[in-house]
């Protein structure tokens, strides 16, 4: 039996041998954050290709509406966005790059369509994980998180990612926190509990659990933990100081017993001349968020994105923060992607299931192959990682990488590409053209754009088909139509982002190991539970993944195959 110590093995078929399996060459290269655009923004901005000359009116499904509305920038051709970036206590997983490749083919469509974008992404340097993970490594806040912030950056550079304007972090944002919070209080809608914690007063915030969910009150009247469980309120461990079961925490205060002095902060801000202090603490989990797009956006921001789960609490709560505290709108659109799921399981940490880019793509041809299985996917849906996928993905991009060389080496070779005369590959190129900007401004359309994307490249594949067959008297390559499907690729390219060369270097040593071996103790009760279900003994296989799971270990059947042994992560 092989031995499989990561979901990925199972999915790329990797026999592994008591070992995390890793390349001698791979996809990333070590760099430095910056805050510039890597990828020229203006490259992706094109002339229109209708024939009336006028691009389609973009359209994507707002999550606050629950319809496919328009998109109409407070300050056209301006447009502002802000998306939810990585909490940087860990590389983060394939599940949290399929948002930010949703958030890179809306920002690239956006430019292709002539806006110009105002990105904010932030960086989530402190919570509890990071407090946490920073005790038991014995490392510094600032150490733990900038190691993660820059394999963050070496990431989105690996994926082809457009650099948004701005990266703000949590930590560097004390302040304005402050303000949002004491600008609630001016407006009744925060308080702070005997013990110095901040929280915003739900039962006092009009419409709150009605923008993007519909929440029961009733129901969010529950004791905090059953209704966190149901997913109905914000659970927190502060839950003692609340005044009300509903309430979410702003600012949490210091507490010697979990947290750490590189990790609290005690701001004092100007208030209307008066100098105000909300006490020793640190941030909640929604405060940055409202207070950093304030800062760099304004009150009221165009277009706000992030994964499906972060609906409620998440966006929920920085809507009632934001609108709470400016007493305006917060986002006119947002927009929401479906979650990544390994078999019928949605990827996360907390389910210990989740795969590290790195992991999950060790060579240049996976990452690529995983961009393009991502932004050729509705990003609405859920998308299963699946070797079959995978390698549906990278036969696709052969056919991208086989047609763009053919072209290139007929066009080098010719003498004169200006002949006039009527083209069917150039109207089938036109018409395809017109297909790919009508989809992608429906709703971020991709796999229609992708249809259109290889029927461009069907009509280049059929004309060296032809010319190599010799099948008739013009045996010679119509290079007006080939110069013309050339100029489609690059174009199309500009959304699709996949021809391009990945960055890599000869070592991981910058991260750390995404399994570890699984112990023989552990493998033995794999192999004693395999044979156990062969017999039937359902008892006795269920005795011993109960002995697995004591160990710290999980076990997953997989159909006709091997099951999956993973770490359960604490």
């Amino acid at each position: 039996m092989k031995l499989i110590l990561a979901i990925h093995a199972a999915l790329l078929s990797i026999s592994l041998a008591n070992s995390a399996f890793i390349p001698s060459r791979n996809a990333f290269h070590t760099g430095t954050k910056t805050n510039t655009k890597c990828r020229s923004e203006s490259t992706i901005q094109l002339e229109a290709t209708s024939q009336d000359g006028q691009l389609p009116q973009l359209k994507l499904y707002n999550s606050l509406t629950r319809t496919k509305d328009p998109v109409v920038p407070i300050h056209s051709p301006k447009i502002s966005m802000y998306t939810c970036g990585p909490t940087v206590y860990d590389s983060a997983h394939v599940g949290n790059f399929r948002a930010f490749l949703t958030y890179d083919i809306l920002k690239r469509v956006l430019l292709y369509l002539g806006y110009d974008v105002d990105h904010v992404c932030n960086l989530t340097d402190v919570d509890d994980k990071i407090i946490k993970r920073c005790t038991e490594k014995n490392v510094s806040l600032k150490e733990l998180t900038t190691k993660y912030e820059d394999l963050f950056f070496q990431d989105l550079d690996a994926l082809n990612i457009v650099k948004a304007g701005h990266y703000p972090r949590a930590t560097d944002h004390i302040d304005e926190m402050a303000r949002l919070i004491l600008d609630l209080e001016k407006n009744g809608l925060a308080y702070q509990s005997q013990e110095g914690s901040w929280y915003f007063s739900v039962d006092k915030k009009e419409g709150y659990g009605t923008k993007l969910v519909q929440l029961d009150p009733k129901e969010m009247q529950k004791t905090g933990t059953a209704g966190a469980q149901r997913g109905l309120m914000d659970a927190d461990e502060y839950d003692s100081e609340k005044e009300g079961v509903r309430d979410f925490c702003l600012w949490k205060a210091y507490k010697p017993e979990f947290d750490r002095e590189d990790a609290t902060w005690d701001p004092v801000v100007d208030i209307d001349g008066t100098a105000r202090n909300i006490g020793r603490g640190r941030p909640g989990w929604h405060l940055e968020c409202s207070a950093m797009a304030r800062k760099y956006l304004g009150n009221t921001i165009d277009l706000h994105a992030g994964g499906i789960d972060l609906k409620f609490p998440h966006h929920e709560n920085e809507i009632a923060q934001s609108e709470g505290a400016n007493s305006a709108p917060f986002c006119n659109c947002w927009v929401h992607n479906g979650f990544v799921n390994i078999g019928d399981e949605k990827m996360s940490k907390s389910k210990g299931n989740f795969l590290t880019l790195r992991t999950a793509c060790p060579t240049a041809d996976d990452v690529r192959a995983y961009r393009y299985l991502v932004v050729s996917s509705q990003y609405r849906n859920p998308l299963s990682f699946t070797e079959k996928a995978l390698s549906a993905a990278k036969g696709a991009l052969k056919r991208l990488d086989k047609v763009k060389l053919q072209i290139d080496e007929a066009l080098a070779a010719a003498t004169d590409v200006t002949d006039t005369s009527s083209s069917e590959i150039v109207a089938i190129t036109e018409k395809e053209l017109q297909n790919f900007e009508i989809a992608i401004a429906d709703d971020l359309s991709m796999p229609r754009a992708s249809a259109s994307l290889f029927s461009v490249v069907k009509a280049a594949e059929n004309e060296f088909k032809r010319v190599a067959k010799g099948e008739n008297d013009n045996n010679s390559l119509d290079l007006v139509g080939l110069k013309r499907v050339s100029q489609a690729l690059q174009q199309m390219d500009r959304v699709f982002g996949v021809y391009y060369e990945v960055p890599h270097s000869d070592s991981q040593k910058d991260e750390e190991p995404q399994s570890e071996a699984v112990p023989d103790e552990v493998m033995e009760l794999v192999l004693q539970r395999s044979a156990a279900k062969d017999m039937k003994d359902w008892d006795l296989a269920d005795s011993l993944r109960s002995k697995i799971t004591e160990l710290g270990f999980a076990v997953k059947d997989v159909k006709d195959g091997d099951p999956i042994v993973t770490k359960v992560l604490s």
